[in-house]
């Protein structure tokens, strides 16, 4: 049996692991079909360290594909559904991509991806529907529950840890690989996972059962739900959010513990009166909120209604949890994000890269006291970049650490914006924008919004006759989205004379920046 479900199946065989929208699966079948999986990409020829994209929503079919790589040596890369063909070939290519899995609904840009000559090297496409007429097309296409069914079922040998390479933008355009201690084969055993994963009892029962009610290809969401269900736990999970969905999956599936954005927590909080009165939330132990910065007023209306169950983190792709704060000490402590991991020391650097006194800000770094480390993959510069000595990280947050201990966030060194939970990087937008005819400079920054924390927009200085107004902002919008996901894509365009540059040329944000965030209760 596979390592990581062994234990479930042989004495909790017929409890339900996983429940998705169309269905559920209990532990005995999950573990036959993990096997299955095993065997099927050995036999189209992976090896520990090829890499396989994963292009699904959160379906129960996501977490068999994670867990037959995790048992396999194989390193999967999540890829974000809203991405276009010409994102998804450019990771295809830069992760190395050996096999692609797919869906129907994203089967459009999926085709034309793998039609791109940078597809070249993709030996095989899963389609986890059925052959559809766009994977008719494509010769390389193989059924996902056909390859499962020929397959032997038996455990597998030489069992090797495989895990996820999430891609994260960056501050020079297109997106970088994080390639961490999880992702790819050490000849570490899946069962280290399996220690991870129980290690989550620290935050919540174990086992339990985890919600997922955001994208599986986020690392936060993928934490907060994959590695419990290493250590034991069931998975309930909702591919599209909704608010009043998710308090019944709550309440209907018993569950423990949930990962929340704050734009989920505000749409919580909208909710009708009726509808919140029908929530008894009794089963839930945490629901714990990460990855972008939450407004007081939302915070505070989630505890005044869940109470303690609130606990929020700070953390990263590339260093995975960094502190944890609780209801009561966000309450007393309102705007700090914790105190730090037992296992992380924070560094806080001042402009002279020396360690500035307690209480003043500074560039934060961070050092996994378990040795863990990141590349990125591809790019050496980046990742020395991003590193103060070997080993000691950053993520380009500003703040300061206070006499009590606590962990503060004061700005962001680095160019990037917060969208609902998701990091967007500028540079990557600039490109696109200043290949537009119309179009002579540029810059984009993050602008506040309620619901969002921040939204996309587009300052611009006109070329020649290009006249500037809704046409123009319309006409650049557009081609954006042609060239990237939606949510990329500028939701409002400035215009402006020029664009302030140093005299090195680099854009000055600041003064761009601050006529939108004045009055706004944070800089970040």
């Amino acid at each position: 049996m596979a390592m990581l479900t062994r234990e479930r199946a042989e004495t909790r065989g017929s409890e339900i692991a996983l429940i998705d929208d169309h269905g559920e699966t209990a532990w005995g079948p999950l573990d036959r079909r993990v096997n299955a999986l095993v065997h099927a990409l050995r036999g189209m020829g992976l090896n520990e360290g090829d890499a396989i994209a994963v292009v699904l929503g959160n379906r129960r079919e996501w977490f068999e594909i994670a867990l037959a790589c995790a048992h396999a040596g194989v390193t999967y890369v999540p890829v974000n559904w809203h991405w276009v063909a010409d994102e998804l070939a450019y990771v295809f290519r830069d992760a190395e991509t050996a096999v692609v899995v797919a869906e129907a609904r994203y089967a459009d840009a999926v085709a034309a991806a793998l039609r791109d000559p940078r597809s070249a090297g993709v030996r095989a496409l899963i389609a986890v529907d059925s052959l559809i007429e766009a994977w008719r097309e494509e010769p390389r296409a193989r059924d996902y529950e056909a390859i499962i069914a020929a397959a032997p079922m038996h455990e597998p040998d030489d069992q090797t840890m495989g895990g996820p390479m999430f891609y994260t933008s960056g501050t020079t355009g297109r997106p970088k690989g994080v390639r961490g201690a999880l992702a790819g084969s050490r000849g570490a055993p899946p069962a280290m996972l399996q220690m991870i994963g129980q290690s989550f009892a620290r935050f919540f029962p174990m086992p339990g059962r985890s919600l997922l009610c955001g994208p599986f290809y986020h690392s936060a969401q993928w934490a907060f739900s994959f590695l419990p269900l290493a250590g034991g736990s069931a998975v309930v999970m909702q591919h599209k959010f909704d608010a009043a969905g998710v308090l019944d999956l709550i309440d209907r599936h018993g569950v423990t513990n949930l990962h929340l954005v704050p734009t989920q927590m505000k749409r919580l909080l909208d909710l009708p009166a009726e509808t919140k009165a029908r929530f008894s939330g009794e089963s839930l132990a945490i629901a714990i909120h990460g990855a972008a910065p939450c407004p007081p007023s939302v915070k505070r209306g989630m505890i005044e209604w869940w109470g303690e169950k609130i606990s929020e983190y700070y953390g990263s792709t590339e260093g995975s949890i960094i502190s944890l704060i609780t209801a009561p000490e966000w309450l007393a402590k309102g705007g700090s994000v914790g105190k730090p991991s037992e296992m992380v020391e924070v560094l806080v650097i001042g402009d002279d890269g020396a360690p500035v006194s307690p209480g003043t800000d500074g560039q934060l770094y961070f050092r996994s006291l378990t040795g863990a480390d990141f590349v990125y993959h591809n790019d050496p510069e980046k990742t020395a970049a991003a590193h103060l000595a070997p080993g000691v990280f950053t993520t380009g947050d500003v703040g300061r650490i206070d006499a009590d201990g606590y962990l503060w966030l004061s700005d962001r060194k680095i160019d990037m914006i917060i969208s609902g939970g998701v990091n967007i990087y500028p540079a990557e937008i600039e490109g696109v924008l200043n290949a537009h005819p119309a179009v002579e400079d540029c810059a984009v920054i993050g602008v506040p919004d309620e619901e969002y924390g921040e939204n996309v927009k587009a300052i611009v200085v006109p070329r020649g006759d290009a006249i500037p107004g809704d046409a123009l902002a319309a006409d650049l919008i557009a081609h954006c989205r042609t060239l990237l996901a939606g949510y990329k894509a500028p939701k409002s365009v400035d215009f402006i004379d020029a664009i302030p540059r140093s005299a090195a040329g680099k854009i000055q944000k600041k003064p761009l920046r601050d006529p939108y965030w004045q009055g706004a209760e944070r800089r970040i």
